[in-house]
């Protein structure tokens, strides 16, 4: 097991759940901390709620993009490709996990099993964060 993917599974062991966990790795990158947006991001783990929606990786991702790409502050401007990135990432998503499991929203990727949500979680956040990087990097924006 790679570092990424033992401190992906060491902040799943403290509580946090996709979605935070794709921001947090990223914040640790760059060296922040941001409980507010952390606390946030919170509503999209176990699919809306625990509602079994849309997977919190894959809404956490296009978050993950949001946060390079997106408008921050009244005298910001998001980036024309915003939206063209996240459709990217869906459309990864739809194929790669989609495909594997049935449907992108936790229901079909866990199957009924919450054993699988160890299973198989953190290599789809894993796929996702690197996935979202690629397609940043390949906008041009420069990740260190």
């Amino acid at each position: 097991m790679d570092d990424f993917l033992m401190r992906l599974m060491e902040l799943s062991s403290q509580g946090f759940f996709c979605s935070q966990i794709l921001l947090m790795l990223r914040l640790e990158a760059e060296g922040k901390q941001n409980p507010d947006l952390v606390r946030a991001l919170g509503g999209l783990a176990g699919g809306l709620g625990f509602s079994g929606k849309t997977c919190g990786a894959l809404t956490g991702g296009a978050c993950l993009i949001a946060y390079y790409a997106g408008k921050g502050a009244p005298d910001e401007r998001a980036d024309d490709r915003l939206n063209d990135m996240i459709v990217s990432l869906v459309e990864w998503f739809e194929e790669e996990v989609g495909g594997a499991y049935g449907g992108e929203d936790c229901s079909s990727i866990l199957q009924g099993d919450m054993a699988n949500r160890k299973k198989r979680c953190p290599k789809i956040v894993q796929g996702v964060y690197f996935k979202a990087m690629e397609i940043l990097a390949d906008n041009g924006y420069d990740l260190m």
